[in-house]
């Protein structure tokens, strides 16, 4: 069975940086897209960040150039780059991928991650 295993979260100082990996885990053919989605306390679940198969990035608007996402398709791996972090990123972050295909041919719409734990806090 395919899990998503997430790695790099943590606590870091306003202005700080943080990079978080999730792999893609099990007998996979391919996935469309892989990315990172966010829950603050009381909040929506928002985008984050997103890549696909192809390359091709989108980010969430509050970004504005802080944060940089990278996949490696032969690891089914994806990286997400944080810079110039502020208090408001603090939340819990999820790995997302669509579009997920196993070699057995089952096909799964959406898988998520348990959550990676950011704190940005001086």
């Amino acid at each position: 069975q395919v899990q998503l295993v997430e790695s790099g979260g943590g606590s870091v100082q306003p202005g700080g940086s943080l990079r978080l990996s999730c792999s893609a885990s099990g007998n996979i053919l391919t996935i469309s897209a892989m990315g990172w989605y966010r829950q603050a306390p009381g909040k929506q679940r928002e985008l984050v960040a997103i890549i696909t198969h192809a390359g091709v990035a989108d980010y969430g608007d509050f970004v504005e150039g802080r944060f940089a996402i990278s996949r490696d398709n032969a690891k089914n791996t994806v990286w997400l780059e944080m810079s110039s972090l502020k208090p408001e990123d603090t939340a819990v972050y999820y790995c997302n991928a669509k579009g997920l295909l196993e070699s057995n041919r089952d096909y799964q719409r959406e898988k998520w991650g348990p959550g990676t734990q950011v704190t940005v806090t001086s």
